[in-house]
């Protein structure tokens, strides 16, 4: 790369510019709605994602259980990511693609919310988690880009990132996440009863 970090940074708010007044706005607002929604009636968020996906899912069930940014009970949210027991035995015992979907099985239950965190929608542990979700009846959602892929087809809600470049992916998708949070914030924050 030869940018500078000053036309590095520019480019970006640019890019950032341009997704406001593309179609993901309209997707995002569901999944949003659907994620307060989720809590308000005693579910819970299981997310997951692979390689800096599964940062992000860290990150989003890390706000939720722990606070973004005022004082809030906890709320409920799984990582799929982070249990390394649970990951290598599944994947020991069963491969590497049931790794998310033995989790859902295991912890979702109706009414729960499944959220796939994807650069390219095409990672076969995520579609099969989206399929044991939705044959669950928990509701499904895809945050993804490279035009979604098959998880976003198997998803109940997506929002997809009109971009090909991994890095723009996952920075909109935290970006996405934050907006997220600050909707839960709103909804659980001011006058909510403990």
């Amino acid at each position: 790369m030869k940018l500078s970090a000053q036309e590095f940074l520019a480019d970006r708010g640019k890019r950032y510019a341009a997704l406001g007044e593309s179609a993901l706005p309209a997707g995002v607002e569901p999944i949003a709605r659907a994620v307060v929604g989720c809590l308000e009636k005693g579910g819970k968020i299981l997310v997951f994602g692979n390689g800096g996906s599964a940062a992000l899912a860290q990150h989003f069930s890390g706000e939720l259980v722990g606070r973004f940014l005022g004082e809030r009970r906890p709320l409920p949210a799984i990582a799929l990511t982070t249990d390394t027991s649970t990951l290598t035995a599944i994947g020991n015992d069963f491969g590497f693609d049931q790794v998310f979907s033995r989790q859902i099985a295991g912890h979702g239950k109706p009414g729960d919310l499944a959220l796939a965190l994807t650069s390219s929608g095409n990672s076969p542990n995520l579609i099969a988690a989206l399929d044991e979700a939705k044959k669950m009846g928990l509701v499904t959602c895809a945050l993804s880009g490279k035009g979604g892929g098959p998880a976003a087809e198997r998803a109940e809600l997506a929002a997809i990132i009109p971009s090909d470049d991994t890095d723009f992916i996952q920075e909109a998708q935290k970006a996405i996440i934050h907006f997220i949070c600050h909707r839960v914030e709103a909804a659980f924050t001011d006058g909510e009863k403990a």
